[in-house]
């Protein structure tokens, strides 16, 4: 195998040699790319006329039409910070805008309307990160340019926002394993999912049910024009967070020609591609991808045999200059199976026995209008969503059978929604309010082996069988309502913002009153000078319990949760935002304090659900209370520096502290509690199209649980896994662990056509990755048996075993070539 991997080495060393040589022979003609987009009133929507359009560093530009349209051509490639003007408007600029001759650029831009050049005594400069009234501060925001040049991102918006402060992954996934999102010490389940308007609850492959994570995301980010990443403060018009927003924006189609993006990595290969169907009315985005990293697991002899699809699609309709229509869509086909390995190790065995089979495909479908109303615009938008999940495990996953099956989970759920969103803005005030419902159907077929039965060695009963099964089935509605208004006070130094929403259900028994989860939410954010701010925010937040668990039924066929209610989540969140003389740049530090209530603690563990969603299992399928508390405290620093003189960087660091409390009602440490986070995010770009991406990362180490020996012995050959102690719940901690990952691009442009070659390392100094232990018996030493104390065949009762423990803590780089084709 290693004779094997220096030759492959070799071949792209090779390879890239050639490329590097050649390319510049074929390239020697000065290319040029162009920008096209939009320009709006970001409060009414309406086009702007007369704006203009700057390309900074150079004399090129260009004025908006009568529609409020742009376009600037033979614009050398290279990377610009994009400068637009319009009378009574603040200036806004667009940092990082790559142009090539392949793809045109295409950017939309929403000006705000000029708030005064003085604030009483105060003179304060414009703000170049995207903030507003509802959200003066805990809000990220993240380009398109940004998550693709992210080093060890993989073109994944999931991996890519874990380097914003406040924001960590699940233990054993901090170098890149999963890409569940820990924002403020909340679980993986707390965060919610908007893209252009409509809830997409499934944005991962292999999607942990009830949760959100996986191990890699489904969203083509070359559509993506803007990601904003809210983790407080939330806007009264999205229901159901706790801890996390993540709203991304998708850009517009090419309004001129069709044009097409091929990318292929060291995992996948992806299609893209968009254009116009009638020119001024019509456009379209459509994008396929095919994994294969199945095949080289294969080669390299590994168990797991992981494949995916992935499809996306927007088509965009300008009915009239005050009404649009468009529908998107996106879906995933995933299938996860094993291989066996010629070598049947301790741990080969282990991930053959302890992972289910999954099977699992799902979409989001939406339908969206558009209109523009006197002093504002509204959103009508129906959409719907379905997961179905299957997860299959038997005592031996290589030759299944129903006699030794362990698990399974065939599992259903789909939502009809319909929302309404109305903004409209006079002077320095502006309001909004809405409503939405949806229509939830969810289906599951169950069967879990919790416990096998053990006799002694006299044939007694020592430990009885556990298992949960049953079939179960509810559909019910969803509602809810907000308004929500925000005003300039003080000579426009102080913007306030307050807002009120209401959700009900007619499933859980307290739960048709949306009076019972008022959630009522105040921001403030006052200018103290020129450059420096002082923001705030409180706020009360609603959260429905996951579909698995409202659909349990218990032993007698009742649905053994309905009394569940709505997880309860208080933020108090203040802090400074300072901006220094210099462009692009800005100094953020904030304090957060997070209260839970009503939290859901599973009866048959004792512990609180908080702690769980960061694995490929299913999270709920089991009665619960919500008498659960929590808390989650910390303090955070960041500082942001927008593309200036070739150079970009973020650094954040957070430390805080995460503890819920489990049945006997006392606090201990959350299994996201690391306590600290720091992250960095560095790139220079040089002549000739050559970039560097640097990313640095350290993590805490995160609390975990050790096993029960002796139930884990017992139950091994039944489970696969060992089986926790939960009565020294979370009292042992990981090491902590730091990375860093690099990214070299080079790009060529032709006369119609770009070619992009990168070269990721992920983890480059090989840094060694802390994970949990995992229980599995000691094999023999050819590796065809497991090992035992008497020299016997293993007894059934696995009592003549020999228990170990297996702690993967390697250190491995994982370097990755790839490219980008436009044309």
């Amino acid at each position: 195998m290693k004779v094997l991997y220096r030759m492959v080495r070799r071949a792209l060393c090779k390879l890239l040699l050639c490329v590097v040589i050649l390319m510049p022979v074929v390239a020697m003609a000065q290319a040029t790319g162009k920008i096209t987009g939009t320009v709006k009133d970001k409060k009414t929507q309406e086009s702007i006329i007369g704006a203009a359009v700057i390309v900074e560093g150079t004399s090129l530009g260009n004025v908006t039409d009568t529609i409020g349209n742009f376009t600037i051509t033979n614009i050398p490639t290279k990377s610009y910070n994009i400068k637009v003007q319009a009378l009574g408007y603040d200036d806004y600029m667009l940092f990082n805008v790559v142009i090539s001759s392949g793809n045109a650029q295409i950017i939309n831009v929403e000006l705000d309307n000029q708030s005064g050049k003085t604030l009483g005594e105060v003179v304060v400069r414009r703000n170049p990160f995207s903030k507003n009234a509802e959200t003066p501060l805990s809000l990220q925001t993240l380009s398109a340019q940004e998550i693709k040049s992210n080093p060890g991102g993989n073109f994944d918006v999931s991996r890519v926002i874990q380097a914003f402060p406040g924001v960590g992954g699940t233990a054993g996934s901090v170098g890149g394993f999963r890409n569940d999102l820990i924002i403020r010490g909340g679980a993986p389940n707390e965060n919610v999912y908007y893209l252009d308007g409509i809830e997409v609850p499934v944005i991962n492959h292999f999607a942990t049910q009830g949760s959100a994570g996986g191990p890699t995301g489904i969203i083509n980010t070359n559509f993506i024009e803007e990601v904003n990443l809210y983790t407080s403060a939330f806007s009264a018009k999205y229901d159901n967070p706790l801890s996390g927003v993540l709203d991304l924006k998708q850009r517009r189609a090419n309004p001129d020609k069709v044009q097409h993006n091929i990318r292929l990595s060291a995992t996948e290969l992806a299609y893209s591609t968009d254009g116009p169907i009638v020119k001024d009315k019509l456009t379209f985005m459509a994008s396929a991808r095919r994994s294969y990293l199945q095949l080289l697991f294969q080669a390299l002899q590994l168990p797991i045999q992981p494949s995916y699809w992935d499809f996306q699609y927007k088509i965009d309709y300008k009915i009239n200059k005050k009404l649009s229509f468009y529908t998107l869509g996106m879906g995933a086909i995933d299938n996860f199976t094993f291989l066996t390995p010629d070598d049947l190790t301790a741990e080969n065995v282990y991930i053959l026995q302890s992972n289910p089979l999954i099977k699992q495909w799902s979409y989001t479908n939406g339908y969206g209008l558009k209109g523009l109303a006197k002093n504002g615009f509204w959103n009508l938008t129906f959409s719907r969503n379905m997961l179905n999940n299957q997860l299959d495990k038997y005592l031996d996953n290589q030759n299944p059978s129903e006699a030794s099956r362990t698990l399974k989970v065939k599992s259903t759920e789909a939502e009809n929604k319909v929302r309404f969103n109305m903004s409209k803005s006079y002077d320095k005030w502006s309001y909004s309010y809405g409503a939405m419902t949806q229509y939830v159907k969810f289906n599951n077929d169950l069967y879990s082996l919790i416990r096998t039965e053990v006799r002694d060695s006299n044939g007694v009963v020592v430990q009885p069988a556990v298992s949960v099964a049953g079939q179960t089935g509810i559909d019910f509605w969803k509602y809810g309502v907000y308004g929500q208004v925000a005003g300039k006070l003080l000579d426009n130094r102080l913007n306030v913002s307050l807002g009120l929403r209401g959700d009900g259900n007619t499933f859980t028994n307290d739960g048709a009153n949306p009076l019972n989860t008022l959630s009522p939410r105040l921001a403030a954010s006052y200018n103290i000078s020129e450059n420096l701010k002082f923001n705030a925010s409180a706020g009360r937040y609603f959260k429905i319990p996951t579909y698995t668990i409202l659909g349990f039924k218990d032993a007698a066929g009742n649905f053994a949760n309905k009394e569940a209610r709505y997880t309860q989540s208080d933020h108090l969140v203040g802090g400074f935002e300072y901006m220094p003389g210099w462009q692009g740049a800005r100094f953020t530090l904030e304090g957060f304090y997070k209260v839970y209530n009503y939290y859901p603690v599973s009866v048959r563990d004792s512990i609180s659900l908080a702690n769980k969603g960061g694995d490929f299992n299913v999270l709920g399928n089991e009665a619960i209370t919500t008498t659960g508390e929590g808390k989650s405290y910390g303090v955070e620093f960041q500082f942001q520096q927008k593309l200036t003189k070739n150079f970009f960087a973020i650094l954040a660091v957070t430390v805080f502290n995460s503890e819920f409390t489990n049945a006997n009602g006392k606090f201990v440490p959350a299994s996201w509690d690391n306590g600290q986070l720091i992250s960095f995010i560095g790139g220079y770009k040089f002549k000739r199209n050559w970039e560097l991406g640097v990313k640095f990362r350290y993590q805490g180490g995160s609390p975990y649980t050790p096993y029960d020996l002796a139930t884990s012995q017992a139950n091994y050959l039944a489970l696969g896994t060992g089986v926790l102690d939960y009565t020294r719940f979370n009292t042992l901690r990981l090491a902590a662990f730091n990375a860093m990952d690099i990214r070299i691009d080079k790009k060529w442009n032709f006369k119609k056509w770009t070619f992009d070659l990168y070269l990721d390392v992920s983890n480059a100094y090989a840094s060694i990755q802390p994970s949990t232990p995992s229980f599995t018996f000691k094999r023999t030493e050819d590796n065809k048996a497991f090992a035992t104390t008497d020299g016997q065949p293993l007894r059934a009762d696995a009592s003549n075993a020999i228990p170990v423990q297996l702690s993967d803590n390697s250190g491995t780089v994982i370097p990755a070539i790839g490219f980008i084709m436009e044309f």
